[in-house]
């Protein structure tokens, strides 16, 4: 499970790093919203969802939510174990939250700079999240 939620995170990333220059690009340039633009946001949106599941999946699994379990104190002091066993996990849930509201608040809008606009805000907001979280000494 970890192994799927750490491939899967490479996609969620290069998806989301995409969607975001998209949107800022449209919005630059005074671009028509189109399909594509829908379909991006959606996909991102579906892939980020996906990624929400199998973290959780492997999350209640894993040595750190256990170890949390039995000595939360430790957990808390030790600044490695923290970041996997709690800010991962609530940074994570946060900028889904925001995906998820980005692309409920652009269906609301009628003009193509202010769906852009709402993408960039919320979804950019997301990847500065997720960027701030992912515990890269495990991915390198």
């Amino acid at each position: 499970m970890k192994t799927i939620h750490s491939y899967w995170a490479y996609i969620v990333l290069a998806i989301l790093i995409f969607t975001v220059v998209n949107a800022i690009i449209g919005l630059k340039q005074k671009k028509e919203f189109t399909d594509k633009d829908l379909r991006l946001g959606l996909f991102t949106l579906i892939v980020s969802h996906i990624q929400l599941l199998i973290g959780f999946a492997w999350y209640f699994m894993s040595p750190w939510y256990k170890a949390l379990q039995d000595d939360a104190a430790s957990v808390m002091a030790n600044k490695e174990l923290r970041l996997l066993a709690v800010e991962h996990p609530i940074t994570m849930i946060l900028a889904i939250v925001l995906i998820t509201i980005g692309w409920s608040k652009h269906k609301k809008k009628t003009e193509d700079q202010a769906k852009f606009k709402t993408f960039a805000i919320f979804y950019g907001l997301a990847l500065l999240l997720i960027l701030s979280r992912i515990p890269w000494s495990n991915w390198f």
